[in-house]
């Protein structure tokens, strides 16, 4: 029992440590849940029998689902109609796993309960699987549960110390096999020593600029080959062809960006009219003069970014990227470049910039953008109060000369039926109809363009029923319309090219952003990595006394920083929640609006009371590392496993290599004499620790059909003959062991082969 608590304490740690790192700051308390918790999963390893073990690790569990959920067994009463146990853990389970696809790392864990519930039920599980399989002498098992449980949330985070965290872990496992293993204290020592040579030598190996350097450890990122990656085009991704989108399999690095840490999409292009098919952009007419480029006068900037309030500056370099556009954070309103190197760029007054040609590899300039953060409440206290020139520019036309009303104006119902009596010959606005009247029921009579953009946001992106999907089917001539009414399905150009037009159908100015989300930030360098599968689209909205404003209504492609949307990790759903019950409460009849004094509970609301049920469900929503794609399951369990077969394989080469580091002839005659019985254990040929070289060569006659005379001899020359020849003899007996097992590998299948490479027998393992 008392090597059981030490090696569990060791691998417990090792595992917690790198769960918790995912915390930052920790939520007060943290470090003591998790003792306890550990402590839970330590308890049914140190009982017996079988039937205590399975009671003590159900007693456990309940006691670390209230530790880490805060919910209670005696909940457990599902039949009286008003308590339930299963239904909320579950439900919160989900929610907190699901957060970590949204939510960048590492986490607030005061802010994110539901995630701190989830790593906390992490450490239980591995730690309590960890218990049991130490406590049975499980060794291959424990230490796959060392390098998933702490391997797996070490990829999750990087940021520095990988090398050391590898270190770590791997010492760990070794140690596991060595305390596993061996017999008694001493043969434990010696097993660590060894260990102890091979965690170093990886160390040094891993630190060598020729191998890997610490970018051994981000295996999301491995190439192995370092060619310099074609340029990619990603119009494909920005063009308003509804039919479905295609990502190449090959991730190509398109831009880096130096920046600050802020999550800003990287704005390329806005397409600004709608013409009843799709989304398409303006070309910028006004050509720029000189090398520091400022884009005419802008009528809808707000006054703070004239003042130079709230701008922000990038320096972007061109990487792989086959496109003529130059990207800027959030809403660009400036550019800084070589003319001899870009050329005549023509910039707009929106601030989208168009080189005459592709930019190449290598291609630097500098943006300077705008990039406010107003709060919910900022927002919901921003008037309907709209200048003539979004009116000029076409930002409220549904269709090319077709003018919606602005939002709040006086009879705007009666005006938009007027306006689809008169065009009810338009074929193309008729579709639209119904977008708008799904538009207006999902909305809710809301009372501020906000709380209409926030329940469009939260309904495409959350409680609509909605599925990203990049190969949805066939578009149809209203695809926009199929998509929101029928499908349901679709992938970015569907979710902001319907958000921008339902909101132009409710009388607010919107239109569709393209660029990239904010990619993956190396905070070392400062500096954002950003690929074609970073390639997106979503929208923006005008606010009085902010300007355009972006907004993601897509689900799972991205997340922005400021707190007033709902894509946004910060987002500010106490806030955010109230307005939406206001617009929601605004609803008459049919929609039944029931007072939610549970924050969240679903019941037979309106579709802007199904969306701040959401809030309270999902808590702060937003998104993640860019990274986007954190790897999957399958491929880290690949990379694990090929990890341990090259720990076992590193651990019987320096256990076997200790033994040669002698001069003395008859050892090393030993040594001989020792390795030979470790290959005959691994292939299952178990002979006493005890037997001599003639034992030994009889079963490899018997077992394998090999003759092992020569070798016998070597051996017992060196042990046994004169002193004066036992060196000579004892390098003829390693030469003919050498012999020995390659006649021995030519008689073995591969498949015995690399059992016998893996095999654990030689370790000490039965």
């Amino acid at each position: 029992m008392r090597r059981t608590i030490l090696l569990y304490v060791l691998a417990a740690a090792v595992v917690a440590g790198n769960w918790l790192r995912l915390e930052s700051p920790h939520r007060a308390g943290s470090g003591g849940q998790a003792l306890w918790i550990a402590i839970l999963a330590l308890a049914p390893a140190l009982v017996r029998p079988l039937w205590a073990r399975v009671g003590a690790a159900a007693l456990g569990a309940l006691l670390a689902v209230h530790s880490a959920f805060g919910l209670s067994i005696f909940d457990a009463r599902p039949f009286d109609g008003r308590h339930d146990f299963f239904g909320p853990l579950l439900g919160r389970f989900r929610d907190g796993f699901l957060e970590f696809y949204d939510v960048r790392l590492p986490i607030d864990a005061a802010g994110h309960p539901r995630m701190h519930a989830v790593i906390l039920a992490a450490i239980f599980a591995f730690c309590l699987a960890l218990g049991l399989a130490i406590a049975t002498r499980r060794a291959v098992i424990a230490v796959l549960l060392v390098v998933v449980g702490a391997g797996w949330p070490a990829t999750l985070l990087t940021g520095g110390g990988e090398l050391t965290r590898g270190a770590v872990v791997l010492g760990t496992a070794l140690a596991l096999f060595a305390g596993l293993a061996a017999r008694n204290w001493d043969g434990f020592g010696r097993a660590a020593a060894a260990g102890l040579a091979v965690v170093l030598c990886a160390v040094a190996a891993s630190s060598s600029p020729a191998v890997a350097k610490s970018e051994l450890l981000n295996w999301q990122g491995w190439d192995f080959y370092t060619k310099p990656q074609k340029p990619v085009t990603v119009s494909y991704v920005w063009r308003s062809s509804y039919s479905g989108v295609h990502f190449p399999k090959k991730v190509t690095t398109v831009l880096s960006v130096k920046a600050g840490p802020a999550s800003l999409y990287w704005r390329a292009a806005t397409l600004d009219d709608f013409n009843g098919y799709g989304w398409v952009e303006r070309v910028p007419e006004a050509l720029a003069p000189d090398s520091r480029q400022i884009p005419p006068q802008d009528p809808l900037l707000p006054p703070p970014a004239q003042r130079g309030e709230h701008v922000l500056k990038e320096e972007v370099t061109v990487e792989a990227l086959r496109d003529r556009h130059l990207v800027g954070a959030s809403l660009p309103i400036g550019f800084t470049f070589d003319p001899h190197s870009l050329g005549q760029v023509r910039i707009g007054r929106d601030g989208v910039a168009v080189a005459p040609q592709y930019l190449f590899r290598g291609q630097t300039y500098t943006a300077y953008s705008y990039a406010p953060e107003p709060t919910a409440l900022d927002l919901s206290r921003s008037p309907a109060d709209y200048p003539s020139e979004l009116a000029n520019q076409g930002y409220f036309d549904v269709e090319p000369g077709i003018t919606a009303p602005p939002f709040g104006v006086p009879g705007r119902e009666a005006r938009m039926h007027q306006l689809f009596a008169r065009n009810r010959l338009d074929r193309l606005l008729q579709p639209y109809v119904a977008l708008y009247a799904k538009a207006r029921e999902v909305a809710g009579r809301s009372t501020t363009p906000y709380q209409a953009a926030i329940v469009l946001e939260t309904w495409l992106r959350r409680t609509g029923g909605f599925a990203y999907d990049e190969h949805p089917g066939s578009p149809g001539d209203a695809p926009l319309a199929k998509f929101v009414l029928h499908t349901k399905r679709g992938y970015c150009q569907h979710y902001a090219g319907a958000m921008a037009l339902m909101l132009r159908l409710l009388g607010i100015p919107a239109r569709v952003a393209a660029g990239f989300t904010s990619g993956t930030y190396d905070p070392a360098h400062q500096t954002w990595k950003v690929t074609d599968h970073d390639a997106h689209t979503w929208v923006e909205v005008w606010f009085a006394g902010y300007g355009w404003l972006p907004f993601d209504p897509t689900p799972g492609r991205g997340t922005l920083t400021p707190g007033y949307t709902v894509s946004s990790s910060k987002f500010d759903f106490t806030t955010a929640r109230r307005l939406l019950q206001l617009a929601a409460a605004a609803v008459p009849s049919p929609y039944n609006f029931k007072q939610d004094t549970n924050f969240g509970d679903r019941g037979n609301g309106s579709p802007a009371a199904e969306a701040s049920g959401a809030l309270r469900r999902a808590g702060p929503l937003g998104g993640g590392s860019g990274s986007a794609s954190h790897a999957s399951l399958l491929r880290l369990l690949a990379l694990v496993l090929a990890g341990l077969g090259a720990a076992i394989v590193l651990a019987k080469l320096g256990l076997r290599r200790t033994r040669y580091l002698t001069r003395d002839p008859r050892r090393l005659a030993a040594a001989c004499r020792r390795e030979l019985a470790d290959f005959l254990a691994d292939q299952g040929v178990l002979v006493p620790a005890s037997a001599t070289a003639a034992e030994l060569a009889r079963a490899v006659d018997e077992h394998l059909g090999v003759d092992a005379r020569a070798f016998v001899a070597a051996v017992d020359a060196a042990r046994f003959g004169p002193p004066e020849e036992a060196g000579a003899t004892a390098r003829l007996a390693r030469r003919e062991l050498r012999r020995l097992e390659r006649r021995l590998r030519d008689r073995l299948t591969r498949v015995e082969r690399t059992r016998g490479l893996l095999s654990l027998r030689s370790l000490g393992f039965a």
